[in-house]
């Protein structure tokens, strides 16, 4: 099981999920979504294995949010946006490519252990 931590480095909730992992030693993948930004079918895919809909994934407070008009916004037109702006979406999320947990409060990540 490959984990990869979709990480924010500026988020503390983020640094306090790699701080779990780092401290329980197990090996994962950073993903700097804000560096390496997913496509919309990378960001479909994960809401998937989050098993919520795309829309409980995103962080409403952001001007992009409010910039691109996405409230009431359709799964598609959603994964684009998060695509084109990454910060849209909310963080941590540790992911196994099977599943996938948000991990707000972070130790909500350790249920994918």
């Amino acid at each position: 099981m490959a984990l990869t931590l979709w990480h924010n480095p500026r988020c503390s909730k983020s640094r306090a999920a790699k701080a779990i992992l780092d401290d329980a030693g197990v090996d994962f993948v950073l993903r700097l979504y804000l560096k390496d930004p997913p496509t919309a079918d990378e960001v479909a895919a994960l809401a998937a294995r989050v098993g919520r809909p795309l829309a409980d994934l995103l962080r409403t407070g952001e001007a992009a949010y409010k910039d691109k008009a996405l409230k009431g916004a359709g799964a598609d037109t959603l994964a684009s946006a998060v695509a084109d702006a990454p910060i849209l979406l909310e963080r941590p999320i540790l992911d196994d490519g099977t599943r996938a947990i948000v991990g707000r409060p972070p130790e909500a990540i350790k249920d994918l252990l």
